[in-house]
């Protein structure tokens, strides 16, 4: 797919697998500064060049940690994405731990924000805590409840910051299609965030937010591909979390049996799950949280997977698939 901004088109055509940096951030559990910067290292010498961060991930730890290690690296080899719309500001009611999902001290709290002023704020804050001299890409963090105030407020403020040059692309992240769709058919939008809404499991993502994507340039990043854990193993009920939830039991019945069929064509459900939005053309990338050199390992494996074509048409032909991906191209 040909894409509007030349630097969503780099992002395509750099080795398109990104890193998600939000388990760094001690997103569920602790981990030392050493640990993530060997993560955020392994991933640079398997040849990620794409990171994305975000103020929430950590209440800005996340971006301090993948800074700390990019800081040496040439700057025109690799993109960086962050987010706007949560500034981090000390607690009004400081409590010991944070109460988002990340294993941090909760004396800093995160503020909404999606003003002109706000937006500006979070870019400037960022740039500090990732010591780098620009942000290639800025994303509007899950506006969900906060449509208005996107659009009125940071929609035309990231335009500006990227005529001016202070962004080289601006996008909105979010884990639902339908919002997006309407970033892509109302703004001047470069690139969507688009978490766990095209995945083996759901295709939603695919009737409205993708063709508008590919109709009018836009890049597509594809995250949450394994739905919260569900197809993160080659047994579904290792983990059997779908949208941060306890999955019900016709997804467990629908993952198990995409899992038998991955292991009868010889390849493994999370392979399967990752290829499954490679195989289409209008993702232009897809971003995997990485917490060790071990998970880089594994997937940098699962990107570089063959997944046998017999198994797409089987899972089409069983009604376990809406359609084989590649048949967009």
């Amino acid at each position: 797919m040909t894409v509007k901004n030349p630097l969503i088109g780099r992002l395509a055509d750099l080795h398109t697998l990104g890193f998600g940096g939000a388990p760094i951030g001690n997103l569920y559990r602790q981990i030392t500064d050493d640990e993530a910067r060997a993560a955020v290292s392994a991933a640079w010498d398997a040849g990620i060049r794409y990171f994305d961060t975000a103020p929430h991930y950590g209440l800005g730890l996340s971006e301090k940690r993948t800074g700390a290690v990019l800081a040496d690296k040439p700057r025109d080899e690799y993109i960086l994405s962050t987010k706007v719309g949560r500034l981090i500001r000390p607690a009004e009611e400081p409590k010991e731990f944070d109460d988002e999902g990340f294993a941090v001290p909760g004396d800093m709290a995160r503020v909404r924000d999606y003003s002109p002023a706000g937006i500006e704020r979070s870019i400037t804050e960022s740039l500090e805590r990732l010591g780098v001299d620009r942000i290639d890409i800025a994303y509007i963090h899950d506006p969900d409840e906060f449509w208005v105030e996107a659009l009125e407020g940071a929609v035309p403020t990231l335009n500006r910051l990227r005529d001016e040059g202070v962004i080289g692309a601006w996008g909105a992240g979010m884990n639902q299609a339908q919002m997006l769709t309407r970033f892509v058919q109302e703004t001047d939008i470069d690139v969507v965030m688009q978490a766990g809404r095209y995945t083996l499991l759901e295709q939603g993502g695919r009737t409205d937010l993708l063709p508008a994507a590919a109709a009018r340039g836009v890049g597509v990043v594809n995250v949450g591909v394994f739905n919260s854990g569900i197809l993160a193993n080659e047994n579904p009920l290792t983990q059997a979390k779908y949208n941060y939830e306890e999955a019900p039991a016709d997804i467990v019945s629908k993952a198990q049996a995409l899992a038998d069929l991955a292991r009868a064509h010889g390849t493994t459900l999370p392979a399967a799950a990752v290829q499954f939005s490679l195989r289409d053309p209008a993702v232009t990338n897809v971003t995997l949280g990485m917490r060790t050199p071990e998970q880089v390992a594994r997937d940098v494996e699962l990107f570089d997977a063959e997944v046998p074509e017999a198994f797409w048409a089987e899972a089409v032909s069983r009604g376990l698939l809406e359609r084989d991906p590649a048949d967009y191209r």
